[in-house]
């Protein structure tokens, strides 16, 4: 457990390095924005109070927020109609969402017809990866736990996203050990593969719920059993892949632009698995970037 706090320190040292930001005067407000794109159009943004706010420089150097407005239950998209206007209307904003690789392919795209000396700087490719490392207490309330005992387990995962801003939808490639405990001798590595959604969703705070919907365990227990007085004990080492659709739910806090402290009650309940009397008790807490 020591090792995995030392990597998580290190990976979040790591990951403290951001882009360069500049300081803006835009309509009375102070700003520090990235830059993103630089053309005919430059795109700027940052995340402000929790949210994210777009920009675009014109070649007179008039910067112009990005809005899209909500009013009476409908959203304007005042966005559309600027970059219309930006864009001589060459360009279609019928399917333009106000997220950054959006906007980024947007504007991109139209530097590059209006200028044949732009270089081009988006990324086609709209898939993210976050690695995770996490540890935690579970009573593995799968399994038979009479005393309901907590043992500790520890691992990692492999998160695949939609680049496009924060995607409400991801799938994960999980592997966790559980150790062993003195009076339950049962122990098990888990490589899960499951899908996540993410019900509240934002800038810097997301909260989700888990469904591991396939699972393949190699497990080591320890089974006593009494027979006229006599304990016996007996070693069982079992290979087992079901398709149990656990469910749990998470959460992600941003600690910095690329990494989230992130917080589990996992095994909440499964579709395919009996509970074997005893409510979870599987909570964990760990540490993921964007890779």
């Amino acid at each position: 457990m020591r090792n995995i706090i030392c990597l998580c320190c290190l990976l979040f040292c790591m990951s403290l390095t951001e882009a360069q930001e500049d300081n803006y005067m835009i309509e009375g407000e102070q700003l520090v924005l990235k830059s993103e794109v630089n053309g005919k159009l430059d795109l700027l943004w940052n995340i402000i109070d929790g949210k994210y706010r777009y920009f675009v420089r014109t070649e007179t150097n008039t910067i112009i927020e990005l809005k899209n407005t909500k009013k009476d239950g409908k959203f304007q998209q005042e966005y559309k109609s600027l970059l219309n206007e930006l864009t001589n209307a060459t360009m279609s904003t019928k399917r333009l969402n106000l997220t950054l690789f959006s906007l980024k392919e947007f504007i991109d795209s139209y530097n590059g017809t209006v200028d044949s000396s732009y270089q081009s700087t988006a990324k086609r490719n709209k898939i993210m990866f976050r690695l995770g490392v996490f540890g935690g207490l579970t009573n593995s309330p799968f399994i038979t736990n009479p005393d309901n005992l907590s043992t500790p387990y520890f691992g990692g995962e492999l998160e695949v996203l939609d680049v496009d801003q924060i995607s409400r939808h991801a799938v994960f490639l999980q592997a966790k050990h559980v150790t062993e405990h003195d009076e339950l001798q049962y122990s098990t590595t888990e490589l899960a593969l499951g899908y996540r959604f993410r019900f509240v969703n934002k800038a810097t705070f997301s909260l989700y719920g888990n469904v591991k919907f396939a699972t393949l365990n190699f497990s080591n227990a320890v089974v006593v059993t009494e027979n006229e007085g006599v304990l016996t004990s007996e070693e069982f080492n079992e290979t087992a892949f079901d398709v149990p659709f656990i469910f749990g739910v998470g959460a992600d806090i941003r600690v910095s632009q690329n990494s989230y402290i992130t917080l589990a009650y996992n095994e909440l309940f499964a579709l395919l698995l009996d509970n074997q009397g005893n409510f979870s008790t599987d909570f964990s807490i760990g540490y993921k970037f964007n890779l």
